[in-house]
């Protein structure tokens, strides 16, 4: 009794699973393996599957085991151990009532009809290499191997690969899921790179982004790369005959029976354009799996192996599941740089969500009209700039409708999560979670409803150590990052064969003998000096004089000494020629300095009716000392290439060794500024040997407009890094803007020249030769320090690694305990501030109270109570009285248009033609904006140094547009009337 009910119960699993069954048995090597049949049952099967087709065998098969009666002792597992042994695996785990999840059965079926849809270009692989590499990985059999000889002999070898293609694909997708992924890695090692990106999207050169597909059971609906499909009319499936062994000279777009029985499974994905493929690596989805359950992680991996993929799929998977339960999802992706919006929005998030999800991007710069908080209510996915959230959760917590609660979002992914500490946007944004929190606590306790916070997903390739200079303090380091993200763990991945490291050495470049250039820098300068009558503590030409320089500068401002003032900022340019000198070709030093001088000459230099702008002494001399002599041999020595630096010599040389030692050489520069790159840029394109080799070199510097420097635009970035990309730029010379977070095409070479700041920047910098057999190279001037700082910079990635290793191995308990310990703390320090904030905000004394002067000529300028705030964020006089006292001159380098104003001009004192400001057009008005920093400021008689208006003490009136509308048009009418 026991048996027959096992045995109904085992028959009943078969006919649930029938239609599985059905695609997935080979019937002519199962057969082989089942003893409990009779030969004449086997040979109408034989006979069935030859004759009509796989499909209709595996059915007779099925009909047969339910009609024996009775059943031999044991057929079960017998029946069981021959789908193993005849290649049918896949089917074994459903016959055993083991059928994958359905997500990853879900996932399977996806992956096999996107071989489906494809199916036309695979047919023109190397059958026979492909073959081979699918049995080494363990997803064809021994049987399987034969798949060149089932197309007769006197048929043509295109056909014969062909008809091999077809059996290879029909075979492969009997395996049990991970079959995929093999799959891939075999086109991979048979260099079938075309065949990979067609099924991936993604070159296989690009390591950790596209690989392994439903390699475990976590994965759910991957989606293909969207693209233009044709419609296919065969299929290779196992049930589908057109890939049969009985018919493989069949073209492809020849129809067949087995077209109807799958029509209904074909054709929708042929009709509509199919999804892009997240596919993740074993160790993308080992680290992805705390998040797949809810939890807050960090996900720390080196640059370029796939965080921001692993992001996207933790965001679908994430919104899914919250669908199926009925709850609301809302994503917002934040990240710490402009250009960094549009790049995970376009190449992940959008590129792999579109066709599921609402996907938008957001920031400072963004042109959209409505507010953030409809932006974010309207779509599924955000991503933004950590400040645009941090200002809207502000207004919500201000009391404002138009803001945004933690509470309206379900997950939160951080980019560059290092940050979050120090004070930084993303610590804002993460206190406000971390007192939620606490309060939550209280109110469980209380039994009281808690308020919602959102999933927390941190990603970082390095976290660095803080400064840290021993290992406990490196360990307190990232316990602080776990605490301010409230990480549940932190996760590293093991890369194994994927991990790539580059050949790292360090050129050193020999002092130069002789540097008559910088010598008659030096002369100036101690000219200067005497004429100040100023005393150097410090050797010419480094850091510690350029912060003397300043301090100079500042302590003159405030004392009135003009003659001291001038001549240490002519001095702090000086400085920066000689460092320029060391690191770029005195040229580009020397058209420093000159137009330097031809720009200040330019602002003594009156605007058509106006009188003319004074000229002190002080500044007559300094004119004089650089256009006479000094000029005259700073230019013919710049011309003399025996006193170039040798650091330049030994960029040089690798420049030349990367590209006539590589077959494509694609490289990376970081250096210091931003004139040193565009400099490095010129003379790479000036050079005839670069040329000679194939060099095609461009310069990619940020977008700040800090610098003195026309910073770029976002455009103007993804214009010079597509070209990167697309290989019509083949060196890219950049600043830090490249070192972090930017998507930049695998390098097989990388170069930090004259630049070392600290270990997170070194690993960024490195992580960007992501191609095989890439190197690393530091190019150091001797005695400079910068290969001593790049030592400590390694012994600080060890100590690093170290730390997270010790981290990671701490007990649960202990490490909850100290990360809250560390919140704790974080709360209390955050209150502290927030108190010293409300007392200061009631301290603030009347505008009335600040004087401005011109910081040049020390001329009065305006009053606190004449200056208004707009935006909370732009100080402006609109005063007539202050329009008489500055000149308007155009800056070309300053161009600026966002959603209600623009600028680009300055606005600059007429008296002595230094820049206070720039012209703003707000909503129609032109408002003169103040840069606090170009002005002396005068508070209770004392006279201050300020660089920014929130150092100030004061508070500023909000700027009545209404009221000052309607004076301006009260004035245009005045006018038209006289």
């Amino acid at each position: 009794m026991a048996a027959d009910k096992d045995n109904t119960a085992n028959i009943s699993l078969i006919v649930d699973f029938r239609p599985r069954l059905r695609k997935l048995i080979e019937i002519e090597f199962v057969l082989d393996h089942l003893n409990f049949l009779d030969n004449d049952n086997k040979d109408l099967i034989r006979t069935k599957a030859r004759k009509e087709s796989n499909l209709k065998a595996v059915d007779l098969l099925i009909d047969t085991i339910i009609r024996i009666r009775p059943l031999p002792k044991g057929w079960f597992r017998e029946f069981v151990d021959a789908l193993s042994a005849g290649g049918c695996k896949h089917a074994a785990t459903y016959v055993e009532d083991s059928p994958p999840c359905p997500a990853l059965e879900a996932e399977n079926d996806n992956c096999v009809r996107l071989i489906e849809l494809l199916s036309p270009s695979l047919l023109g692989m190397k059958t026979t290499d492909v073959c081979w590499d699918c049995f080494s990985k363990g997803i064809l059999t021994m049987e399987d191997r034969e798949i060149q000889t089932t197309t007769p002999e006197s048929t043509k070898n295109k056909k014969r690969n062909m008809g091999g293609a077809r059996e290879l694909l029909r075979r492969i997708v009997r395996f049990p899921p991970g079959w995929f992924s093999t799959f891939l890695k075999a086109l991979q090692v048979t260099e079938h790179k075309d065949l990979y990106k067609e099924l991936t999207g993604e070159s296989p050169d690009e390591p950790g982004v596209l690989m392994a597909v439903n390699e475990a059971p976590g994965n759910v609906d991957p989606m293909v790369e969207e693209g233009p499909v044709e419609a296919v009319g065969k299929s290779f499936l196992p049930g589908q005959e057109t890939l049969d062994s009985s018919v493989t000279s069949m073209h492809l777009d020849e129809p067949s029976e087995a077209d109807s029985e799958i029509a209904g499974c074909i054709a929708p994905a042929a009709e509509s354009p199919p999804k892009a493929v997240i596919v993740l690596r074993d160790y993308q989805m080992d680290v992805a799996r705390p998040a797949l359950e809810g939890k807050n992680i960090i996900i720390c991996l080196p640059t370029g192996s796939g965080k921001t993929r692993v992001a996207v799929y933790i965001t679908k998977e994430h919104l899914d599941s919250r669908r199926k339960e009925g709850r609301p999802g809302k994503v917002v992706v934040l990240v710490n740089k402009v250009p960094l919006v549009e790049q995970h929005y376009s190449t992940e998030f959008w590129k792999f969500l579109k066709n599921k999800y609402k996907v938008e991007r957001v920031s400072g710069d963004s042109q959209l009209k409505i507010s953030f908080t409809d932006i974010v209510q309207k779509n599924d996915i955000v991503i933004c700039t950590a400040q645009l959230l941090e200002n809207y959760l502000e207004r919500a917590h201000s009391g404002d409708d138009d803001g945004i609660k933690l509470s309206d979002l379900s997950l939160i992914v951080i980019d560059e999560c290092h940050h979050t500490q120090k004070g930084g946007v993303y610590n804002h944004i993460m206190i406000r979670y971390l007192k939620q929190k606490h309060k939550n606590a209280k109110l469980k306790k209380e039994q009281k409803d808690t308020v919602a916070i959102p999933q927390i997903l941190g990603l970082t390739a390095s976290p660095g150590v803080g400064g840290a200079k021993k290992i406990d303090k490196a360990e307190e380091h990232i316990l602080r990052i776990c605490a301010n993200l409230d990480a549940y763990k932190i996760m590293t991945g093991n890369l194994g064969e994927n991990k790539k490291e580059p050949h790292k050495r360090i050129a050193t470049a020999e002092e130069r003998k002789e540097d008559p250039f910088g010598d008659v820098l030096k002369g100036v300068m101690n000219a200067i000096h005497i004429h100040a009558e100023l005393n150097p503590t410090c050797d010419l030409g480094t850091q510690n004089y350029e912060q003397w320089v300043v301090q100079k500068e500042q302590n003159a401002a405030k004392e009135e000494n003009q003659k001291v003032r001038v001549c240490a900022e002519h001095l702090r340019q000086y400085n920066e020629a000689l460092y320029l000198g060391k690191t770029i070709r005195m040229w580009d030093a020397f058209s420093f300095l000159d137009k330097y001088f031809d720009e200040e000459l330019k602002k003594k230099v009156a605007p058509e009716d106006e009188e003319a702008i004074i000229k002190t002494d002080t500044e007559r001399f300094l004119f004089t000392l650089f256009k006479g002599n000094s000029k005259v041999k700073l230019q013919e020595l710049a011309k003399l290439p025996q006193y170039e630096n040798n650091s330049l010599a030994k960029l040089r040389t690798k420049i030349l060794h990367e590209f006539t030692s590589r077959e494509k050489a694609r490289g990376i520069i970081f250096t210091k500024t931003r004139r040193s790159a565009i400099a490095l840029a010129q003379w790479v394109q000036e050079n005839s040997k670069f040329e000679e080799v194939g060099v095609k070199a461009c310069h990619v510097i940020g977008g700040g407009g800090q610098s003195v420097v026309k910073p770029m635009t976002a455009a103007e970035q993804r214009d010079v890094l597509n070209k990167f990309q697309n290989a019509e730029i083949n060196l890219l010379i950049a600043t830090t803007v490249a070192e972090e977070g930017l998507d930049i095409a695998a390098c097989n070479f990388v170069i930090r020249y004259e630049l070392v700041t600290n270990e997170i920047a070194m690993i960024q910098a490195r992580g960007r030769g992501r191609a095989e057999d890439s190197s690393y190279t530091l190019v150091a001037g001797e005695g400079s320090g910068v290969a001593e700082r790049e030592s400590v910079n390694e012994y600080r990635e060890k100590m690093m690694s170290k730390a997270i290793d010790k981290v990671k191995k701490l007990d649960q308990e202990e490490y909850e305990k100290r990360i809250k310990e560390f919140q704790i703390q974080a709360i209390m320090e955050e209150r502290v501030r927030t108190t010293k904030k409300k007392q200061k905000g009631m301290k603030k004394e009347s505008p009335s109270k600040v004087k401005f002067s011109c910081r040049s000529c020390n001329k009065p300028v305006c009053s606190g109570e004449d200056v208004e705030i707009i935006e909370n964020m732009h100080r402006v006089n609109v005063t007539p009285q202050f329009k008489e006292l500055f000149i308007q001159r155009e800056n070309t380098s300053l161009v600026k248009r966002l959603l209600d104003y623009e600028t680009n001009g300055f606005i600059a004192c007429k008296d002595c033609g230094q820049r206070w400001g720039s012209m703003m057009l707000y909503r129609g008005i032109e408002c003169p904006c103040l840069h606090v920093k170009n002005f002396l400021v005068t508070y209770d008689e004392k006279r201050k140094n300020v660089n920014k208006w929130s150092e100030l003490g004061i508070q500023l009136p909000a700027f009545d547009y209404a009221e000052h509308a309607r004076s301006v048009a009260e004035s245009s009418e005045d006018e038209e009337s006289m």
